[in-house]
């Protein structure tokens, strides 16, 4: 059956993009959807080109679907536990079928390939009809592959880029075309997709492929296991940091924002950006997180790839950087990519670099003072990287920037970036009583950290309303100013804290525990998680309450 008949999907019946499901191991990943399909993976790395990219690039940019041959609910969808293995079953008028896949993570010591996915298809209760649909095009122009048997593999190949896709038991899957199979109870479907990159293609056998992938999988129950037991909602923390892993590219520790481009803040808008960089601010939050959950080690990585990425601007903190700490390429859309849900333009690459964001100055400067007071100690070198960040906020935070919303415009007085360069001179000041500095330039740093409450106070509170706003003399509010009352810069229960919380509850709520990031008439903001709309216990973002 060819692609163009009915089971080739458009670009507007693709499921919504909460029923994606993420795979991954910590250089790439994929989003798998919930009838089976794997509509995107960038190889070789979370920044590369697509190889199924159909998720925005429409149905001409490639898929890799394996599930039942007709439409079905999802039954049941979830990661086996505390692991980042995916299983998917559906039940169909002959019986229930299940889709168990994953991505091998710990690739040294074997003859592996970098990149090795594994997908398993087995029945329950009688055997069912099954698709596999395997499509991969390459590249902004959906490039087709050179293809060739060799053995029991077909290998598409790109240049220096190439892909063995094997079946356990063998079956003629043909790159462009549907393939109708019979998946009986007892005899389940393995298929292991191989990708190569600028180094010799590596065939593994399906069988042996998903003993592999057992093992990985008990790699991360073993590591999840250390994280803290009195956590509260372990469960979802320990999900929550499993992400964040498969997230951290391992050869250089960065963390990447997202594993896509250009999924839409809104349907059909525009705001459609390129996250497959790290941000430091991320890098940051990362580092309070880990430490949270006792994972030191993980959060020293963090600190150490900021450090590493920012040698070469310091004393500037980039925006954004590259996998490996270099500047990203200039921004561009692609032409003739309809986008999700013909949400346009479709781009790479990320204009932010070139913004000025005061407010990552004050992530850095919390992570490294959670690090100091965590025992965790500071180099030398990381000390001194962290004076010359706080030194620049001091010059630098009575200009405007451009916020952590990263508006495409002029630059503002955005009340959280000052809060933020508040934090950034109070942690510093906080570090150098452990670490010391001149006595000359703990006075400056706490004179300007008090001449930014003084101005915030002033000029970023609006007496009408009783809350902070977003910018000077506007009347718009921030959900970002909810990181307030966990500064110390004002007292928990002043009545300016309450008011702005408030505030941004009453008017910014979207639903449940959800808010918009600004008000939702500009369209301008997705969701983000949001506290009580009393004071609140903790939240998100990585901040601890000033004593």
């Amino acid at each position: 059956m060819d692609l163009d008949s009915s089971a080739r999907r458009s670009t507007t019946d693709l499921p919504l993009i909460a029923d994606y499901g993420l795979i991954g191991d910590t250089r790439t990943a994929a989003l798998v959807s919930s009838d089976g399909a794997i509509d995107w993976l960038c190889a070789p790395r979370f920044d590369g080109d697509p190889l199924f990219g159909r998720l925005v690039g429409g149905p001409d940019a490639g898929t890799f679907r394996l599930g039942p041959a007709e439409r079905y609910s999802v039954a049941r969808r979830r990661y086996l536990p505390a692991s980042t293995t995916l299983e998917t079953t559906w039940d169909t008028p002959t019986g229930r079928v299940v889709l168990t896949e994953g991505m091998v993570a710990d690739v040294t010591g074997r003859l592996l390939p970098t990149t090795l996915l594994v997908r398993r298809l087995s029945a329950q209760g009688g055997p069912v009809e099954a698709v596999i649909e395997f499509n991969p095009r390459l590249g902004e122009h959906h490039r087709l592959p050179t293809v060739q048997r060799r053995g029991d593999a077909l290998v598409c190949q790109w240049g220096s880029i190439a892909v063995a896709v094997q079946a356990a038991p063998r079956l003629p899957v043909e790159p462009g075309r549907a393939l109708r199979v019979a998946v009986a109870p007892e005899r389940p479907i393995t298929m292991v997709l191989a990708i190569a990159s600028r180094e010799p293609l590596i065939h593994v056998d399906p069988e042996n492929a998903w003993t592999i992938l057992l093992d990985d999988q008990r790699r991360w129950q073993a590591w999840s296991d250390g994280i803290d037991d009195d956590l509260p909602e372990r469960d979802a923390v320990v999900r929550s940091l499993l992400t964040l892993r498969l997230l951290t590219y391992s050869p250089s520790g960065a963390p990447v924002a997202a594993p896509t481009t250009s999924l839409p803040e809104h349907p059909g808008g525009i705001r459609n950006w390129d996250y497959r960089f790290a941000w430091p601010r991320d890098a940051s939050i990362g580092v309070g997180a880990f430490l949270g959950a006792g994972k030191t080690d993980e959060a020293r990585l963090f600190m150490a790839w900021l450090l590493h990425a920012t040698r070469l601007d310091r004393p500037r903190l980039p925006v954004l950087l590259t996998l490996h700490g270099k500047h990203p390429p200039a921004e561009r859309e692609l032409r003739g990519w309809p986008g999700y849900a013909n949400s346009r333009p479709v781009r790479v690459g990320n204009g932010a670099a070139d913004q000025h964001q005061l407010d990552g100055y004050g992530w850095v400067l919390d992570a490294a003072w959670l690090l100091t007071k965590a025992r965790q100690g500071l180099y030398s070198e990381t000390w001194r990287a962290m004076r010359g960040f706080a030194d620049r906020v001091a010059r630098r935070w009575p200009e405007p920037d451009a916020g952590i919303w990263e508006i495409r415009g002029d630059g503002a007085h955005h009340v959280h970036s000052k809060l933020m360069a508040w934090l950034a001179l109070d942690r510093a000041l906080r570090i150098a009583a452990e670490l010391g500095t001149s006595g000359r330039r703990r006075r400056w740093w706490q004179a300007q950290r008090d001449a930014i409450a003084a101005d915030v106070t002033s000029r970023g509170f609006d007496t009408g309303r009783a809350a902070y706003t977003r910018t000077y003399g506007s009347q718009d509010l921030d959900a970002a100013v909810l990181v307030l009352p966990l500064l110390g810069m004002e007292p928990l229960d002043s009545p300016r804290v309450r008011g702005t919380i408030d505030a941004i509850h009453r008017e910014l709520g979207a639903s449940g525990p959800l808010l918009y990031r600004y008000p939702p008439g500009q369209r301008l903001a997705t969701t983000i998680s949001c506290c009580d709309p009393r004071p609140p216990r903790g939240t998100a973002a990585t901040l601890t309450p000033a004593t």
